[in-house]
């Protein structure tokens, strides 16, 4: 089997890499699907322990490693570069030491779009399940974590309508969207707020973190609680969407 083409991402303690795979046209316009594949380590009881990551981030990547197989059955007619990343979890976060930072500075061709899998695992459908960063703003969206979310900035209002209309094509997936300040907290809390810096418009489907896995970044983070059903809507959406770009 043919090696894939990788970056390097230098930063202490590497080296580490993106993997890189391009679809479609070899020029034009791309979009990007991104999900970092390292997982988060921390302090219980005074002690470190690292998360399996099974949501954050292994179900972004197997989403990722989905859509690699199906563009390779139907090649897409726009341009499509999927990218797994490095270093996405702390302590290199917000650092130009993040791979999607490194990604991001070394694009040559125009970008589009560019999409972040960020935790698409995880659902709970029991009442009060669902956080949200203001409390208001439960007036807004469910109060019950079963549903995927699309986040992008105010400015990326397209961006976030039109991969929203694809998703809802799959069959019995619940969706919402929402386009805030870059301030509200979680609205760039993953590899898409690097693609912000370059003026791309970059939004990320997720199932909204720690507003719903109270697993987040902790040993629980395990795959029996994943709901692999979901997150095959999610990627028949995803592929919606590239397929009919153009």
């Amino acid at each position: 089997m043919p090696e894939l083409p990788s970056q390097d991402v230098p930063i202490t303690g590497g080296p580490y890499k993106n993997i890189v795979a391009d679809y479609g046209p070899a020029d034009g316009p791309l979009i990007i699907i991104g999900a970092h594949y390292d997982s988060a380590s921390s302090y219980e009881n005074d002690q470190l322990t690292y998360t399996p990551g099974a949501d954050d981030n292994a179900s972004g990547v197997a989403g990722l490693l989905e859509l690699a197989r199906l563009l390779h059955q139907q090649v897409p007619k726009t341009g499509v570069q999927l990218v797994a990343y490095a270093s996405e979890e702390p302590p290199f976060f917000r650092s130009d030491e993040m791979g999607s930072a490194v990604h991001a500075a070394s694009l040559e061709r125009p970008v589009k779009l560019m999409i972040a899998l960020e935790m698409i695992g995880y659902y709970d459908s029991a009442p009060g399940s669902q956080n949200y960063p203001y409390p208001a703003m439960s007036w807004l969206y469910p109060d019950r974590g079963d549903f995927i979310a699309v986040v992008g900035r105010i400015q990326d209002i397209n961006a976030v309508r039109q991969v929203k209309a694809a998703l809802l094509s799959s069959q019995d997936l619940s969706v919402y969207s929402m386009n805030t300040p870059g301030f509200i907290p979680g609205i760039d809390f993953s590899d898409h707020l690097n693609y912000w810096q370059h003026d791309i418009p970059a939004i990320m489907i997720t199932d909204t973190a720690f507003y719903r896995n109270k697993q987040y970044h902790l040993p629980g983070d395990t795959a029996d609680r994943l709901n692999y059903q979901k997150m095959a809507q999610v990627v028949d959406g995803v592929i919606t969407l590239l397929y009919n770009s153009k």
